[in-house]
Protein backbone atom coordinates (compact mmCIF):
# COMPACT_ATOMS: atom_id res chain seq x y z
CA UNK A 1 0.00 0.00 0.00
CA UNK A 2 2.48 2.36 1.05
CA UNK A 3 4.69 1.90 -2.71
CA UNK A 4 1.51 2.24 -4.21
CA UNK A 5 1.03 5.56 -2.65
CA UNK A 6 4.57 6.76 -3.14
CA UNK A 7 4.80 5.20 -6.95
CA UNK A 8 1.06 7.21 -7.56
CA UNK A 9 2.33 10.61 -5.84
CA UNK A 10 5.74 10.42 -8.36
CA UNK A 11 3.16 10.18 -11.39
CA UNK A 12 1.33 12.69 -10.73
CA UNK A 13 4.59 14.94 -9.57
CA UNK A 14 6.09 13.59 -12.71
CA UNK A 15 3.09 14.89 -15.32
CA UNK A 16 2.67 18.41 -13.41
CA UNK A 17 -0.91 17.55 -12.45
CA UNK A 18 0.12 18.27 -9.19
CA UNK A 19 2.84 20.93 -7.74
CA UNK A 20 2.86 18.96 -4.36
CA UNK A 21 1.50 16.23 -2.15
CA UNK A 22 0.24 16.27 1.28
CA UNK A 23 1.17 13.52 2.83
CA UNK A 24 2.28 11.69 6.16
CA UNK A 25 5.36 10.93 6.76
CA UNK A 26 7.84 9.45 9.42
CA UNK A 27 7.67 10.99 13.03
CA UNK A 28 10.48 11.31 15.44
CA UNK A 29 9.91 7.80 16.97
CA UNK A 30 8.16 4.80 15.15
CA UNK A 31 4.76 5.91 17.25
CA UNK A 32 4.39 8.99 15.44
CA UNK A 33 3.55 10.35 12.11
CA UNK A 34 3.84 14.14 10.83
CA UNK A 35 2.69 16.17 7.83
CA UNK A 36 5.13 16.42 4.93
CA UNK A 37 4.66 18.50 2.06
CA UNK A 38 6.26 16.85 -0.86
CA UNK A 39 7.29 18.98 -4.19
CA UNK A 40 10.08 16.76 -5.80
CA UNK A 41 9.51 13.23 -7.10
CA UNK A 42 12.89 11.78 -6.12
CA UNK A 43 11.22 12.86 -2.12
CA UNK A 44 8.11 10.81 -2.65
CA UNK A 45 10.14 7.99 -0.24
CA UNK A 46 9.42 10.17 2.11
CA UNK A 47 5.36 9.37 2.59
CA UNK A 48 4.15 6.73 4.67
CA UNK A 49 0.84 5.32 5.79
CA UNK A 50 0.59 3.48 9.04
CA UNK A 51 -2.34 3.41 12.06
CA UNK A 52 -0.12 5.94 13.39
CA UNK A 53 -1.49 8.43 10.25
CA UNK A 54 -4.41 10.12 13.00
CA UNK A 55 -3.97 13.51 11.83
CA UNK A 56 -6.93 15.44 9.63
CA UNK A 57 -4.26 16.72 6.54
CA UNK A 58 -7.31 18.61 5.09
CA UNK A 59 -6.65 21.41 7.49
CA UNK A 60 -3.64 22.36 5.05
CA UNK A 61 -6.32 23.15 2.27
CA UNK A 62 -7.61 26.51 4.27
CA UNK A 63 -3.84 27.81 4.97
CA UNK A 64 -2.47 30.36 2.58
CA UNK A 65 1.35 28.90 3.21
CA UNK A 66 0.05 25.44 1.87
CA UNK A 67 -1.64 27.41 -1.12
CA UNK A 68 1.40 28.77 -2.03
CA UNK A 69 2.85 25.58 -3.35
CA UNK A 70 0.21 25.32 -5.97
CA UNK A 71 -2.06 22.72 -6.63
CA UNK A 72 -1.87 19.36 -4.00
CA UNK A 73 -2.53 15.79 -4.08
CA UNK A 74 -3.54 15.16 -0.68
CA UNK A 75 -4.03 11.64 0.76
CA UNK A 76 -7.32 11.13 3.08
CA UNK A 77 -8.63 8.65 4.72
CA UNK A 78 -12.56 8.09 4.74
CA UNK A 79 -13.61 10.83 7.71
CA UNK A 80 -10.89 13.26 6.17
CA UNK A 81 -12.85 13.24 3.17
CA UNK A 82 -15.95 14.17 4.32
CA UNK A 83 -14.28 17.50 5.26
CA UNK A 84 -13.37 18.01 1.57
CA UNK A 85 -17.23 17.54 0.32
CA UNK A 86 -18.00 20.39 3.22
CA UNK A 87 -15.51 22.78 2.18
CA UNK A 88 -16.27 22.45 -1.81
CA UNK A 89 -19.80 23.01 -0.76
CA UNK A 90 -19.01 25.77 1.40
CA UNK A 91 -17.18 27.16 -2.19
CA UNK A 92 -14.05 27.28 -0.25
CA UNK A 93 -12.25 24.86 -2.66
CA UNK A 94 -13.03 24.33 -5.79
CA UNK A 95 -13.34 20.25 -6.52
CA UNK A 96 -10.93 20.93 -9.40
CA UNK A 97 -7.56 22.14 -7.65
CA UNK A 98 -7.61 19.49 -5.52
CA UNK A 99 -6.38 15.98 -6.46
CA UNK A 100 -7.59 13.34 -3.75
CA UNK A 101 -5.54 10.42 -3.16
CA UNK A 102 -7.81 8.05 -1.05
CA UNK A 103 -6.89 5.37 1.44
CA UNK A 104 -8.60 2.43 2.53
CA UNK A 105 -8.41 2.35 6.41
CA UNK A 106 -10.07 -0.30 9.19
CA UNK A 107 -9.33 2.42 12.30
CA UNK A 108 -5.86 4.91 13.08
CA UNK A 109 -4.65 5.21 16.60
CA UNK A 110 -2.75 3.27 19.40
CA UNK A 111 -5.08 2.66 21.36
CA UNK A 112 -7.67 2.52 18.26
CA UNK A 113 -9.17 6.65 18.23
CA UNK A 114 -12.86 6.97 19.16
CA UNK A 115 -14.08 8.44 15.85
CA UNK A 116 -12.93 4.99 14.35
CA UNK A 117 -15.25 2.45 16.69
CA UNK A 118 -18.33 3.44 14.29
CA UNK A 119 -16.96 4.05 11.56
CA UNK A 120 -18.93 3.79 8.53
CA UNK A 121 -16.60 5.29 5.67
CA UNK A 122 -13.44 2.89 5.69
CA UNK A 123 -13.17 3.62 1.90
CA UNK A 124 -13.62 7.48 1.22
CA UNK A 125 -16.73 8.39 -0.64
CA UNK A 126 -14.90 10.91 -2.49
CA UNK A 127 -11.54 10.22 -4.52
CA UNK A 128 -9.74 10.62 -7.66
CA UNK A 129 -7.69 7.68 -6.57
CA UNK A 130 -8.08 4.81 -4.28
CA UNK A 131 -5.41 3.58 -2.54
CA UNK A 132 -5.46 0.23 -0.75
CA UNK A 133 -8.13 -2.55 -1.47
CA UNK A 134 -11.77 -1.29 -1.27
CA UNK A 135 -13.12 -1.92 2.33
CA UNK A 136 -16.97 -2.16 1.70
CA UNK A 137 -18.92 0.87 3.80
CA UNK A 138 -21.23 -0.67 6.32
CA UNK A 139 -24.41 1.15 7.98
CA UNK A 140 -24.44 2.39 11.50
CA UNK A 141 -28.05 2.76 12.71
CA UNK A 142 -28.27 6.21 14.03
CA UNK A 143 -28.31 5.33 17.97
CA UNK A 144 -24.86 3.40 17.24
CA UNK A 145 -23.03 6.11 15.38
CA UNK A 146 -24.23 8.03 18.65
CA UNK A 147 -23.75 5.59 21.72
CA UNK A 148 -20.89 7.75 22.87
CA UNK A 149 -23.45 10.27 23.72
CA UNK A 150 -25.79 7.75 26.10
CA UNK A 151 -23.98 8.68 29.32
CA UNK A 152 -23.67 11.99 29.09
CA UNK A 153 -27.91 12.24 27.48
CA UNK A 154 -28.57 10.91 30.75
CA UNK A 155 -27.41 13.41 32.84
CA UNK A 156 -30.06 15.91 34.21
CA UNK A 157 -29.89 19.58 32.74
CA UNK A 158 -28.07 20.82 36.16
CA UNK A 159 -25.96 18.27 36.22
CA UNK A 160 -24.70 18.93 32.14
CA UNK A 161 -24.22 22.28 32.96
CA UNK A 162 -21.81 21.59 36.20
CA UNK A 163 -19.90 19.02 33.78
CA UNK A 164 -19.00 21.85 31.43
CA UNK A 165 -18.74 24.43 33.64
CA UNK A 166 -15.53 22.42 35.30
CA UNK A 167 -14.38 21.39 31.67
CA UNK A 168 -14.19 24.51 30.49
CA UNK A 169 -12.74 25.60 33.47
CA UNK A 170 -9.64 23.63 32.31
CA UNK A 171 -9.26 25.60 28.70
CA UNK A 172 -6.12 28.11 28.61
CA UNK A 173 -7.16 29.90 25.45
CA UNK A 174 -4.66 28.76 23.57
CA UNK A 175 -6.96 28.23 20.42
CA UNK A 176 -5.63 25.24 19.34
CA UNK A 177 -8.67 23.70 18.61
CA UNK A 178 -9.52 26.30 16.18
CA UNK A 179 -6.47 26.45 14.42
CA UNK A 180 -6.25 22.25 13.50
CA UNK A 181 -9.61 21.99 12.27
CA UNK A 182 -10.37 22.16 8.83
CA UNK A 183 -13.87 24.00 8.72
CA UNK A 184 -12.32 26.92 10.68
CA UNK A 185 -11.37 28.77 8.11
CA UNK A 186 -13.11 32.60 8.99
CA UNK A 187 -10.03 35.12 8.11
CA UNK A 188 -10.69 36.91 11.41
CA UNK A 189 -12.14 34.98 13.96
CA UNK A 190 -14.65 36.68 16.18
CA UNK A 191 -12.31 36.21 19.58
CA UNK A 192 -9.51 38.62 17.44
CA UNK A 193 -12.78 41.13 17.09
CA UNK A 194 -12.34 43.94 19.98
CA UNK A 195 -14.46 46.71 18.11
CA UNK A 196 -16.71 45.78 19.90
CA UNK A 197 -15.15 42.97 22.14
CA UNK A 198 -17.72 39.71 21.41
CA UNK A 199 -15.74 37.31 23.40
CA UNK A 200 -12.92 37.93 26.82
CA UNK A 201 -9.55 36.46 25.52
CA UNK A 202 -8.72 36.14 28.71
CA UNK A 203 -9.03 32.36 30.53
CA UNK A 204 -11.59 32.93 33.05
CA UNK A 205 -15.08 31.01 33.19
CA UNK A 206 -17.23 33.67 31.26
CA UNK A 207 -14.95 33.73 28.19
CA UNK A 208 -14.27 30.28 28.09
CA UNK A 209 -17.65 29.36 28.10
CA UNK A 210 -18.07 31.80 25.11
CA UNK A 211 -15.41 31.04 23.21
CA UNK A 212 -16.32 27.08 23.72
CA UNK A 213 -19.79 27.07 23.23
CA UNK A 214 -19.45 29.80 20.00
CA UNK A 215 -17.42 27.58 18.32
CA UNK A 216 -19.55 24.05 18.56
CA UNK A 217 -22.54 26.74 17.13
CA UNK A 218 -20.50 27.92 14.32
CA UNK A 219 -19.77 23.86 13.59
CA UNK A 220 -23.15 22.40 14.06
CA UNK A 221 -24.18 20.86 10.67
CA UNK A 222 -20.59 21.04 9.72
CA UNK A 223 -18.34 19.19 11.50
CA UNK A 224 -17.43 15.69 9.82
CA UNK A 225 -16.07 14.37 13.76
CA UNK A 226 -12.54 13.94 12.94
CA UNK A 227 -11.67 14.52 16.64
CA UNK A 228 -8.54 16.91 15.95
CA UNK A 229 -10.20 19.17 18.18
CA UNK A 230 -9.95 16.80 20.91
CA UNK A 231 -6.68 15.27 20.21
CA UNK A 232 -4.88 18.66 20.10
CA UNK A 233 -6.06 20.22 23.48
CA UNK A 234 -4.02 20.61 26.40
CA UNK A 235 -6.41 20.47 28.53
CA UNK A 236 -8.21 17.31 27.69
CA UNK A 237 -11.33 18.89 27.28
CA UNK A 238 -13.85 16.83 25.27
CA UNK A 239 -14.80 18.79 22.77
CA UNK A 240 -15.65 16.07 20.32
CA UNK A 241 -19.17 15.10 22.77
CA UNK A 242 -20.02 18.95 22.03
CA UNK A 243 -20.07 18.98 18.74
CA UNK A 244 -21.11 15.17 18.37
CA UNK A 245 -24.12 15.93 20.48
CA UNK A 246 -24.82 18.73 17.53
CA UNK A 247 -24.27 16.13 14.78
CA UNK A 248 -26.68 14.38 16.39
CA UNK A 249 -29.69 17.02 17.05
CA UNK A 250 -29.03 18.25 13.14
CA UNK A 251 -29.38 14.74 12.05
CA UNK A 252 -32.46 13.84 14.08
CA UNK A 253 -33.95 17.28 13.49
CA UNK A 254 -32.76 17.83 9.23
CA UNK A 255 -31.88 14.17 8.49
CA UNK A 256 -28.29 15.81 7.58
CA UNK A 257 -24.70 14.57 7.90
CA UNK A 258 -22.23 16.66 7.17
CA UNK A 259 -19.79 15.30 4.54
CA UNK A 260 -21.64 12.51 3.19
CA UNK A 261 -23.09 13.84 -0.01
CA UNK A 262 -21.91 16.50 -2.13
CA UNK A 263 -24.92 16.89 -3.56
CA UNK A 264 -27.17 17.32 -0.25
CA UNK A 265 -27.97 20.91 0.74
CA UNK A 266 -26.34 22.34 3.36
CA UNK A 267 -28.23 21.99 6.99
CA UNK A 268 -27.57 25.62 8.28
CA UNK A 269 -27.76 27.21 4.76
CA UNK A 270 -31.14 26.15 3.36
CA UNK A 271 -34.97 26.89 4.59
CA UNK A 272 -37.86 24.44 4.41
CA UNK A 273 -40.87 25.08 5.41
CA UNK A 274 -41.65 21.32 6.26
CA UNK A 275 -38.86 21.62 8.67
CA UNK A 276 -39.44 20.03 12.41
CA UNK A 277 -39.12 22.94 14.60
CA UNK A 278 -40.31 21.01 17.68
CA UNK A 279 -36.99 21.09 19.44
CA UNK A 280 -37.25 25.24 19.46
CA UNK A 281 -38.72 25.97 22.93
Amino acid sequence: MIEALRKKAEELLRSNTVNVIYGYGKGSTPERTRPVFITKPEDVSKLTWNKYCVYNLTTYLKRRESRKLGKPAIVVKGCDAKTIVVLIKESQIKREDVYILGVTCNGVGEPMATKCKACDVHTPRIYDELIGEKIENREIPFEERYAELEQYEKLSEKEKWDFWQKQFAKCIKCYACSSICPLCFCDRCIVDKNQPQWIDPSAHPRGNLSWNVTRAYHLAGRCINCEECQRVCPADIPLNLLNKKLAKETEKNFKYRAGYNIDDELAMATYKEDDNQNFFK
